[in-house]
């Protein structure tokens, strides 16, 4: 498989990764940030899947259930045809509350003939660290390890267990089930039981989209997006993931490969951000809990990241065991960049709460929370905006003046000052003003290269970064602004190549860039919008959706010449900004005004 051609099944506590011919190849149970319990997309030959088996006349085909995360996996020689549906199931119980057990069920659909296949069942709990032993009980059959940690999953099946364990054909004559899971079951699991799961959360997630805002263009683009945000947001908390994966390197070969597996302040506002476009408070709601359950006293700062279930600490170490993706290691878990400054963080906040009060006005708990945090806030960026940073792309090497966290403090503090204008706030206004003037007089100032003809990276620097795109997007300039526009244009001409978009050029910790952040991609198509080349913006974007895989999902990078999938997968930062892309690209153009009058 020479691409990330999966699906993502979950159901907001953990999720898993099924390839196109039906393996599944990366689960963590009980939750997103346990250990794998199927692991081969980091090493084909211990990580441990659960896949099927058949002869070479089958064509296999995948697809979602429409406006679902059913995942359909087709097997047919012709004559012969049976599906894998795969999810995990959730929906709502009779008291409200939703049912999202740590378990996923393969319901295996028989459509015609007699199809044959056999069943690879091979999990390796903890990361496949030790020896994994696999039993057949009357009931269940029951995998465990005990090697550094003890650890067990459960497997209810409809087959022959005994056939299924030794790999032995299977015949497929109607409908059958496997449902693996982390806690043993009260109830043995019936088949009846099974399709009744399949139907209850076929509609929870029908009844979900119904809810999301469509628009004119790009609608199954935007909610196949939707959906894959929803499965990164983490139910118990409020936390939302940056991707469910670690490790998948940003280009094969090299050590560019992290623990995603985590929330981080800007990815996570930036998804709320979107989804709240989209209509979708309770997961808005969610999120605020979570951040002020985070800084309980005024004077706490704020980490850039946290564990899904608040966790301050994410030390970061390697599993030398496991070869990594492609042979591509080291394997990470943890992220050390929790510990980093990064001074964008509280503009990129401010900017979600004020959204939020914009779509859920009279809707919003936790006012006088969200009160306090915008002072904090502002406190913080008076404090600390002259200071450097790691900047957005998280260096590790030194400090510097990064021109996208500036603006994002004069963001923090022009977001602070509509909050307060809407909560009839006003004693703070005239100080906030000040210091808002004087952030943006500074980046004014000193972002600015006569040499580039463009605002660039860092104060004093002549390189080019996309993140400056955002400029624009957070309200700092207009779009028209000569300086703003050729900017634009600077950064097509140096960053863009093979029709995507580099990060930046210059030499970081690791070397040079040799992939294509993805977001990035989306920013230039969406500036170029703004200043008018729509047509072109278009085009780019319809290009750029051509890229993602089979199923429409996008990981974190692209390869500039094969526009191969690399980086975690999938990506909450890429399907963000499809979704506002799309929703750009979406109003009426010039040239359709033009149309609609002459027709």
């Amino acid at each position: 498989m020479n691409n990330l051609d999966y699906g993502v099944i979950g159901n907001c506590r953990s999720a898993a990764l099924v390839s196109k011919n039906g393996s599944m190849d990366w689960c963590c149970l009980p939750q997103f940030d346990s250990p794998s319990v199927f692991g081969k997309l980091l090493d084909e030959k211990i990580g441990g899947s659960f896949g099927f088996e058949v002869d070479d006349s089958y064509q296999i085909q995948q697809y979602y259930i429409e406006n679902t995360v059913i995942l359909v996996t087709r097997f047919s020689n012709g004559l012969d045809t049976f599906e894998v549906r795969d999810f995990m199931p959730r929906y709502h119980n009779n008291n409200g509350a939703f049912n999202a057990p740590p378990e996923f069920i393969r319901y295996i659909k028989y459509i015609s003939g007699k199809p044959t296949v056999k069943a690879i069942y091979n999990p390796r709990l903890e990361y496949a660290k030790g020896e994994t032993k696999t039993y057949v009980k009357n009931d269940f059959v029951v995998s465990l390890t005990d090697n550094e940690a003890y650890d067990t999953l459960f497997m209810y099946t409809s087959f022959d267990k005994e056939k299924v364990i030794k790999g032995e054909e299977l015949e497929i004559k109607s409908d059958h089930f496997f449902l693996v899971g982390y806690h043993e079951k009260l109830f043995v699991p019936t088949l009846k039981m099974a399709f009744l799961e399949h139907e209850r959360t076929k509609v929870y997630w029908l009844n979900w989209l119904e809810r999301t805002t469509s628009y004119k263009k790009y609608n199954k683009e935007i909610a196949r997006s939707a959906m894959t945000l929803k499965l990164l947001s983490y139910d118990k908390t409020g936390a939302i993931l940056a991707a469910i994966t670690t490790s998948l390197p940003e280009t094969i070969g090299e050590v560019r490969n992290w623990d995603y597996r985590f929330c981080w302040i800007r990815d996570a506002s930036m998804v709320i951000k979107v989804m709240s476009t989209l209509g979708h408070k309770n997961i808005a709601k969610r999120y605020l809990k979570f951040i002020i359950d985070l800084i309980p006293d005024k004077d706490e700062k704020l980490q850039i990241m946290y564990g899904i279930n608040g966790e301050k600490k994410l030390t970061e170490t390697f599993l030398d065991h496991l070869s990594g993706y492609k042979n591509s290691s080291p394997v990470r878990i943890g992220n050390a960049a929790y510990m980093q400054k990064q001074n964008d963080i509280y503009g990129i906040l401010m900017d979600m709460i004020h959204q939020l009060l914009l779509n859920f006005n009279n809707d919003i708990e936790n006012g006088e929370a969200l009160w306090n945090i915008t002072k904090g806030i502002v406190w913080t960026v008076d404090k600390h905006w002259q200071e450097p940073d790691k900047g957005i792309w998280e260096f590790r090497s030194e400090d510097q003046h990064f021109t996208f966290s500036k603006v994002l403090c004069w963001t923090a503090v022009d977001k602070a000052i509509k909050v307060a204008k809407l909560l009839g706030k006003t004693s703070k206004l005239a100080r906030w003003q000040l210091l808002e003037e004087t952030i943006k007089a500074d980046i004014m100032e000193n972002a600015w290269s006569d040499t580039a003809q463009a605002f660039t990276q860092a104060y004093g620097a002549d390189d080019l970064d996309a993140s400056v795109l955002l400029m624009e997007s957070y309200g700092f300039i207009d779009a028209k602004h000569p300086k703003f526009v050729s900017t634009v244009k600077a950064i097509g001409r140096e960053l863009s190549y093979e029709g995507l978009l580099f990060r930046y050029k210059n030499q970081d910790d690791f070397g040079l860039p040799s992939s294509s952040f993805t977001i990035c991609t989306f920013w230039y198509i969406n500036s170029l919008y703004k200043i008018g080349e729509e047509k072109k913006a278009v085009d780019h974007f319809e290009k750029l959706l051509s890229y993602s895989n089979h199923l429409g999902l996008f990981s974190e990078d692209l390869d500039f010449k094969t526009k191969r999938l690399l980086g975690n997968f999938p990506q909450a930062y890429s399907h963000l900004a499809l979704i506002e892309t799309a929703i750009n690209l979406s109003k009426t153009t010039k040239d359709e005004k033009v149309k609609d009058a002459l027709f």
